[in-house]
């Protein structure tokens, strides 16, 4: 199974990448590196939410029906005129789902990370969720996963992947909650983007492993 980051790799991804640097104004390499920071929280933090049965039934639903996968079928079109307000309301609408209150701090940590402003931050950020609920749609879709059962492997699988995903998910799992006072997002936030509570430098190598870079 490809890995979430493969996907910024491919020429998908590429389209993608450059597609969200000429909506903020950004450098490809600018626009590429936070997506490389933001897709791993916004993915840890579905996950997340979709580890009680009524989170992964939300899920499912949606990646049923509004966020099927289509979008991914027309990139060119998404960006050739400028993302449209639609969308952009819509990645408002998922952003403010996932990451709730949390949702500040998420971009000030990749602000902070990538010396980008908040608000090119919070652009790229409501383009990326569509776009990657509708990879994950896609996903669903190939894999035929039909139940919200199936939801929490997908995800995991896409974040691990290879051989050793049970092992992977285990670490990813453990990292999302690492203080244990149920702030997942503080401690994605802080262990993907190094702003948080996490000791040490070990979550560069630890996200080194989970995504093969």
């Amino acid at each position: 199974m490809a890995g979430l980051l493969d996907l910024l790799d491919s020429p998908m991804g590429k389209q993608l990448i450059s597609g969200v640097a000429g909506q903020t104004g950004q450098s490809p390499e600018k626009a590429g590196s936070v997506l490389t920071m933001a897709l791993p929280v916004l993915m840890g933090a579905m996950k997340r939410n979709a580890s009680t049965p009524e989170g992964a039934q939300g899920l499912m639903n949606a990646l049923s029906n509004k966020h099927d996968g289509s979008i991914m079928d027309n990139l060119s079109g998404l960006f050739g005129g400028g993302v449209d307000d639609s969308v952009m309301n819509d990645g408002a609408g998922i952003l403010g789902h996932v990451l709730g209150e949390k949702q500040p701090q998420v971009q000030n940590a990749l602000s902070q990370k990538s010396g980008l402003d908040a608000g090119s931050i919070g652009t790229i950020l409501k383009v990326a969720a569509p776009i990657l609920m509708g990879f994950l749609g896609k996903q669903a879709s190939q894999q035929n996963v039909s139940n919200a059962n199936g939801i929490g492997d997908l995800l995991g699988g896409l974040m691990g992947g290879g051989d050793t995903a049970v092992k992977q998910q285990s670490l990813i799992e453990s990292f999302l909650d690492s203080d244990g006072d149920g702030s997942v997002l503080d401690d994605v936030a802080g262990m993907v983007l190094g702003s948080g509570k996490s000791s040490g430098g070990g979550l560069g190598s630890l996200l080194g492993g989970l995504f093969g870079k």
